[in-house]
């Protein structure tokens, strides 16, 4: 394949995506309950300030301001006749700061879930949900976006509509989904079902992972998940940049940057090839992180203990895999400093 991301693969063992949109936007200004995807035609500066904090601590890849850029999402803001503006916006911005860049960046149109529920559980059918997000797709591709970045997903009928808006858009696309229940989804899904769904989808993305979730341990077991599946697709992992506590009105992420640089070097030793970070993430911690994957030789998968040792204890005891229910970790989480 020619696209960019494609050819970056090819050439190289890793790639670092880019850290929080959301935790940035809100230390910038952003006030909650408002639309982040507005502040591409209102504030279009301090997007463009988003992506190039990125970008100058190493990002090779960055995520566009268009997270919540479905129909669904912006009606939230009275503003679902602009997804196609919105969403073109978002990438346009980023495309004129990885062209400027001096090197090989990736913009990656953010495509999040629509916040329905899929049927038979909700109300949104899978017709729907493909012509939300071939909307998007298509004001991302105009905007410059090099692939559409589909994240956060919970059900498996959400990321198939998403994956079928992209052959829509004639586009290449990444794909993570969010496991924060037990190893699952919210929607039941294991890493195992997820790498299944994915290895036989008509249009495959060109990697697939998982973000966000309760923490950076559990990420990891869940890498180890799609790693054990033998599904031959990059490997994506964006991990929290620790445990959210609430202070001061405001939620903060207790992982430090050194923390991060240790759950990236054992992400990457999970087998992961695009290394980012998710809420929390912060452009001191991608710049630990990026030092710590070009200073540490590769190394053997760790072991679950190994990574509740160095990033702190698994939420539950399983990863869903084994068939097991949801249950908690017998052990305290150990929370990462701050």
């Amino acid at each position: 394949m020619s696209d960019l991301l494609s050819r970056l693969l090819d050439t190289r063992d890793w790639l670092m995506a880019d850290g929080a949109t959301g935790t940035t936007l809100f230390n910038m200004g952003l006030s909650s309950g408002d639309s982040p995807e507005i502040w591409n035609t209102d504030h279009p500066d301090r997007v463009a300030t988003l992506y190039q904090g990125a970008v100058d601590a190493g990002s090779d890849i960055f995520l566009t301001n268009s997270f919540g850029g479905t129909a669904a999402r912006l009606k939230l803001h009275d503003a679902q006749d602009r997804v196609f503006e919105l969403n073109k916006a978002a990438a346009g911005i980023g495309r004129e700061v990885a062209d400027k860049a001096g090197r090989d960046v990736v913009v990656a149109g953010s495509m999040g879930p629509t916040g329905e529920i899929m049927e038979p559980m909700g109300s949104l059918t899978y017709k729907g949900a493909v012509e939300m997000f071939h909307e998007q797709a298509e004001g991302l591709k105009a905007g410059g976006a090099d692939v559409l970045w589909v994240e956060t997903i919970s059900a498996a009928e959400e990321y198939k509509a998403a994956a079928e808006a992209a052959r829509l858009a004639e586009m290449p696309w990444c794909g993570t989904m969010s496991f924060d229940t037990a190893g699952r989804t919210m929607m039941g899904l294991t890493s195992a079902d997820m790498a299944t769904m994915v290895d036989g989808l008509a249009h495959k993305p060109l990697a697939y992972g998982a973000n966000c979730g309760v923490g950076a341990s559990d990420l990891l077991r869940t890498a180890l998940g799609f790693r054990a599946s033998g599904v031959e697709i990059p490997i994506i992992t964006k991990g929290n940049a620790g445990i959210p506590k609430y202070v001061d009105g405001h939620i903060h992420y207790d992982g430090t940057p050194d923390l991060m640089a240790q759950y990236a070097v054992l992400a990457r030793d999970c087998g992961a090839r695009i290394i980012g970070g998710c809420c929390g993430t912060q452009t001191e911690h991608l710049r630990r992180m990026r030092k710590a994957l070009e200073d540490t030789p590769p190394g053997p998968a760790p072991t679950l203990d190994k990574i509740a040792a160095t990033l702190g204890a698994f939420s539950s005891d399983s990863d869903g895999t084994d068939g097991a229910g949801p249950t908690r970790a017998r052990t305290s989480r150990r929370r990462a400093r701050g």
